[in-house]
């Protein structure tokens, strides 16, 4: 589990909704349906107009996404992986490699090492997987623009919700209780608006980029070391090119053993 997505909303809701006891504003008050129809309905009736079905049908999968551990290889294990597959390769070709293909389970490099077996241009090789990163980065994208605009529909529908709770508010006038009651049920929506947009879909969004980022890093690493297989290059010089994509934290350890 993605233990920080956790930590960070509960910290969120607590933040916010102790800091509105500890101001003196009742949590009563949340009790609002209009408020929640006009923040929650209208940002997900904005999404069903800007995107279409099929992309908001992975909206529910990519929330869990935040909430799981990212299932990549340590980049310590890849670079080991193909220093080994350097030395086979160099003592029995790249044809030996074969054996070791149904040992790696991700899709993307067992598609490079299959190429690479085959005896595929290596400028082929090359396009194919950088075609195949650059798609799953549209794809990552696409994704992660439906909360990039939650979080920005929300917090002008907070706004919305306001001026609808303040034109109620206007027809009491008369009934100084019921103005102030009023008053404290419009700011509700804003409150709610600002809370859901840069405390849920913004943070969402951020966690997915994130993610995105780790695993395109570990294809690039991976499609370095297919195509430095490929070239014949040397188990030395295979690491030394891989080592690159090691923070240089880990870099010490890496190479004293």
């Amino acid at each position: 589990m993605e233990i920080s997505t956790c930590i960070g909303l509960v910290m969120g809701f607590i933040s916010v909704f102790v800091g509105m006891v500890l101001k003196g504003a009742p949590i009563t008050a949340l009790n609002n349906p209009a408020a929640f129809l006009i923040i929650i309905g209208g940002t997900f009736s904005c999404l069903f107009i800007g995107f279409k079905m099929k992309q908001l049908k992975n909206f529910p999968n990519l929330i869990k996404m935040t909430f799981k551990a990212q299932p990549l290889q340590k980049k310590a294990e890849l670079l080991q992986l193909f220093v080994e597959l350097s030395q086979i390769a160099r003592r029995e070709g790249l044809l030996a490699l074969e054996n070791k293909v149904g040992e790696i389970e991700d899709p993307f490099f067992r598609t490079g090492l299959n190429m690479i077996i085959d005896g595929m241009d290596p400028e082929f090789v090359s396009d194919v997987l950088d075609a195949e990163l650059a798609v799953m980065q549209e794809r990552h994208a696409e994704g992660r623009s439906m909360f990039t605009q939650a979080g920005t529909y929300a917090p002008t529908l907070g706004v919305l919700g306001a001026v609808v709770g303040l034109i109620a508010a206007l027809g009491n006038l008369n009934d100084i209780d019921k103005l102030g009651h009023s008053i404290a049920a419009a700011f509700i929506a804003t409150m709610l608006g600002i809370f859901t947009g840069y405390v849920l879909w913004l943070p969402f969004a951020n966690k997915l980029k994130i993610m995105s980022d780790a695993e395109i890093s570990e294809k690039r690493m991976i499609i370095e070391g297919i195509l430095s297989l490929q070239a014949g290059d040397s188990p030395t010089s295979i690491e030394a090119k891989l080592m690159v994509f090691i923070p240089q934290s880990e870099r010490e350890g890496l190479q004293k053993e």
